[in-house]
């Protein structure tokens, strides 16, 4: 994508009406950088969809540019870009619904460097295929982003109450099919 263009014409709603773009090339340039590849691995675990993961994620950067956001810091900033995706993610689920994990190619699944990571993750995906993608979302903001309840509800747009119960929940209903899946690969 040509960030330059869309840094040019950022907050342009009609060519009458212009602001200013709330990063300018460079700094936009660092925090992409920096914060690509964690917005589209969570977009592609929550969604199942690693080619829905990228075009969500070119559409959240294109929404942040033209909030012209001027929030308090890059942590601001980058918990607002996953607010976007959130949102973005949200209304592409009422529309069609998302595909399921197993139906992601694996190629486009990050490879585990050793032997204990390799067997986890055989455990966890199965695991997180069977969950709602939600759950998985809320999962992955807490665990892979690590991000506490609040700055989870700020993401989803959910109460920190609510995050707290749903994030207990799915919690609970991953140990429970990691349990059933470790009893079927003693089986095995």
């Amino acid at each position: 994508m040509n960030w330059g263009y869309v840094l040019s014409n950022a907050g342009t709603r009609d060519a009458a009406e212009t602001t200013e773009p709330a990063m300018d090339a460079e700094a936009f340039q660092g925090f992409y950088e920096r914060s690509a590849r964690p917005l589209w691995a969570y977009l592609a675990r929550a969604s199942g969809d690693a080619t829905l993961a990228e075009d969500l994620m070119q559409e959240s950067y294109v929404r942040f540019l033209c909030a012209s956001f001027a929030g308090d810091g890059e942590i601001a900033a980058r918990r607002y870009l996953f607010r976007i995706a959130s949102n973005l993610l949200r209304d592409h689920w009422r529309r069609r619904g998302a595909l399921p994990l197993e139906d992601v190619p694996e190629r486009f699944l990050m490879r585990p460097d050793g032997l204990a990571e390799m067997e986890a993750r055989s455990m966890l995906e199965p695991a997180l295929a069977q969950m709602r993608p939600r759950d998985r979302q809320l999962l992955w903001l807490a665990h892979a982003e690590s991000y506490s309840h609040k700055e989870i509800a700020e993401i989803t747009g959910l109460g920190v109450t609510s995050i707290r119960i749903l994030l207990f929940r799915a919690r609970r209903q991953m140990a429970t099919l990691l349990k059933k899946e470790a009893r079927v690969g003693r089986m095995a």
